[in-house]
This record gives structure tokens, sequence and C-alpha cells, in this order.
């Protein structure tokens, strides 16, 4: 079949469901297409159905640290509930999506999309000719060359596992291995992290990171550094990784190896039959448009577009806002981000926003870095809490906070408060004024910044 489009879309995730439903309702004829289950990833293999499972194991660490203060029992994570819980979020959202597609007058394709020529789009036997073509495909784990690498899980797996096995090796120490080590660690499993860096979490902050990997161990995990993965083999139903330190093979085995070693854009769409060329990253090489710069009809947003901002679903919804407007009236919105706070859903958790200790010392502005570990402050005293610490980056002439960094079980809250300080420039004193409920951890701000002063 052969059918013409004002616009196709490629991917049903934020950025891409966002600019199909505007275009639609626009009075556009709109295109989508998936290869997996219409919804994306956030809702279904990511951001969401990970925060249900972290729930528990959130509160068998409250368990733990407050046995002998108030709690006692036996409690453990009853992984195939868990996993039936975390199912009535995710089970109705690709029947829900599509219908709500069709509702609207959006013609749903399934299968893999590929550029046939500048307009065209191939699914199976059905080309699709777009006036616009928008790219938003995600990410997906990255293809490393490694020997067995095929035998690893990917973080979808890890969400739809039916059992949790006795021990689990997580190749890498980045946001999916760290999350999801401290989720099986809470749920049992013997769990170790093999990482080729200095530490784990290298977009966070060093001395925050360091307390972490302290917890981590205080909980049974074993964190392995500077070691670098070089082969995975199975035999029977056992594993076995190969990895490399100082020059020498050191080897681990266990039940499943989980691929945690990074993520790249997910575009096996033959962007070179559609004259999209790809920057250093991967990603569609776009203009401040969000436009392809080798083809001016095709636009990219989210985890497909190469863009200076982190691969974040945050991200993908400001991409798809400024894809819209420049579909809908021409190029009129060069995309703007704003500081971008992200946090890794640990236990605790740790966040990050605004400029790091490391971009204040090459910075030309002064500076002042405000370190502090507050495991005794009132917030995290009354629940045991082993590890909390903050870093502030400020202006020191300015009275500004420029960066912020948290660790602790209230660093997701924490963060969102200071990346708005930071976007609307407020002095200490605009925010020593705000009046925060108390004993709130935002109530903890105003004594944060007193430690600056």
């Amino acid at each position: 079949m052969k059918k013409n489009y004002d616009v196709i879309v490629i991917g049903t995730g934020t950025a891409g469901s966002s600019t199909a439903q505007a275009c639609k309702k626009a009075g556009w004829t709109v295109a989508i297409v998936e290869s997996r289950t219409y919804g994306g990833t956030c809702s279904q293999r990511g951001c969401d159905p990970k925060k249900v499972l972290v729930g528990a194991a959130e509160w068998m660490d409250w368990k733990e640290r407050m046995t002998g203060k108030g709690l006692s029992g036996d409690t453990r994570i009853d992984w195939k509930e868990l996993m039936a819980f975390k199912k009535t979020f995710t089970e109705s959202i690709p029947e829900n999506t599509e219908k709500k597609f069709k509702e609207l007058g959006i013609d749903c394709y399934h299968g893999h999309a590929k550029f046939q020529s500048k307009t065209q789009i191939r699914i199976g036997e059905d080309v699709l000719t777009g006036k616009k073509i928008v790219i938003a495909t995600g990410a997906q784990p990255v293809k490393l060359g490694l020997k067995g690498e095929e035998l690893m899980i990917h973080s979808d797996d890890f969400l739809d596992l039916e059992e949790m096995p006795k021990k689990i090796l997580f190749a890498g120490g980045g946001y999916i291995s760290m999350e999801f080590a401290h989720l099986a660690a809470r749920a049992g499993a013997e769990v170790e992290v093999i990482h080729g860096g200095e530490r784990p979490l290298e977009q966070f902050d060093p001395d925050l990171v360091d307390l972490l990997v302290k917890r981590s161990q205080q909980v049974g995990m074993k964190i392995h550094l500077n070691t670098r993965v070089e082969s995975i083999e199975k035999n029977g139903k056992t594993y076995t990784v190969t990895a490399e330190k100082d020059g020498a093979k050191q080897t681990f085995t266990g039940d499943l190896v989980v691929h945690g070693l990074g993520r790249a854009p997910a575009l096996d769409i033959d962007p070179a039959k559609g004259n999209v060329d790809l920057g250093e990253k991967g990603g569609v090489h776009v203009n401040e448009y969000l436009q392809s710069v080798s083809n001016p009809d095709v636009y990219a947003a989210g985890d497909a577009a190469e863009t200076s901002a982190p691969p974040l679903t945050p991200i993908s919804s400001r991409d798809s806002d400024a894809v819209i407007r420049n579909l809908l009236h021409g190029n009129s919105t060069p995309i703007e981000y704003p500081v971008v706070p992200s946090v890794a859903f640990t236990v605790p958790k740790i966040g990050s926003v605004g400029l790091t200790e490391e971009e204040a010392r090459k910075s030309t502005q002064k500076t002042k870095v405000t370190y502090r570990e507050i495991s005794d402050w009132f917030t995290f005293k009354r629940t045991n809490e082993q590890a909390a610490a903050f870093k502030l980056i400020t202006d020191a002439e300015k009275g500004t906070v420029l960066g912020a960094h948290i660790l602790g079980g209230n660093a997701d809250d924490l963060i969102n408060h200071f990346s708005t300080a930071i976007r609307l420039e407020l002095t200490f004193e605009d925010m020593k004024k705000t009046i925060f409920a108390y004993p709130t951890a935002a109530s903890d701000i105003g004594s944060m910044l007193n430690e600056v002063d």
C-alpha cells in the first residue's frame, strides 16, 4: 500500500505522541509508526515502572534502618507480587495509546520503519510519503562488539523478570546498573557491579558518589572499579563475565548479566537513504530548530536528536514542544534548554543540577564550593539514614546558587527546589524568605544556605 501524509512520526513515546496529536489537531494528515508496543519506553519499560519497583526497595531500606528503633518483624519483597503490581501501571498503555490515536484520526502502523528516500518511509509492504518526517525513536542499549554480548539482558528485560535470580552481574556502573542493583540487593539477590571507570554514576558529584558506594557496600553490593568487561559466556545456567583490571584478567559468575554499559540513539532506520546525517554521538545532526541539517523535511526529538541536553524524559517533552511549533508555524522556535536536574533512583537517591565542582574550578566566575555530610540532621536522623550529604556551588559575589548536588532519601524533591532557584536566579536572601512546611526536607534549604554563609 502507498499513502501520502502531511507528517509521518516514527516513535510513540513522549516526543512522538505529542507531535502526532498536535499536528492532527491542527488539521494535518498524520501517520505514526512503532516497532514495539505503542506508548514508548518511559511509561512501559523505563522511568515509571522502575519507580514503582524502587518504591519497594526504599521501603525495605526503611525497615532495615529502623529495626530496633520501633520496627520489628520479618518482611521481604515478594517479587512476583511486586511485578504483578507493576503491570497494573503498564499493561493497558499500548491498547489505550493506539485507541487514542485512532479516535483522533491518526493512522497507526506497526513494524520497523526504514527510509526509502528523503520523503518516503517503508514499513513492511507499506510505503508512506510524508511532506515532513519526525524521528522520535528514543534510545537502545549501545552495541559494544563484545564476545557474547547477546547473552546480556537489557533494562526492559529486567523490568519483566518473573523471578529474582540469586546472583546478578551488572556490566557497567551507570544509571541502569546502579538503580537496578540497589533494587535487586533489597529484593535478596547477591549483586556485583563491574565498572570500567574510577567510580560509578560518573555524571554525578564524586564526593556524593563515594558516599553512595560505601552505603551500597554496607547493604551487600560488590562494586568492582577500573574493571573493564571483555566477554560474556554461558555454561549451563551459569554466566561468566571476563574482565580486565590493571592488565590482569578477572572472572565473575552469576545467574544473569545485565547490560548497563550505555545507551545510544535508536536509529536503525536507514538514515542514509533519507539523506539524514548523524552526529558524533550517533543522533540525528540537527540545527537549532531540531531540523535535520542535511534533509530539511526531517525533524528529530528526544534521544534521537543530537543536542547538548541529556537523554531524559523532560527533554523529550521540551523537544516535542519546539518541533510542533516549527512544523506548524515554520522554523519559529529555536530549542533552548534551561538547567536540567537529574536523579538516579538508587537507595538513597542522588540528584544533580547546574554547575559541577569541576566546572566551577574552571569558571572565570568567583565561585564557592560548600560540601557537608548531613546524616545527623533531624530530617535524616529520624529515619536513621546512613548516607546523606549536599554540595552547593554558589556565586560568591551575587549570592546565587549555580549548582546543587544532593544525596539522600529526599534528593529527588530537594533538587527540584534548587533547579527553580537556579532558573530564576534567586538570591540566598530570596530563598531564605520562602517559608517551607516544617519539619520537611525542604525546610533544610535555609540551613544549607547558612552553611554557605
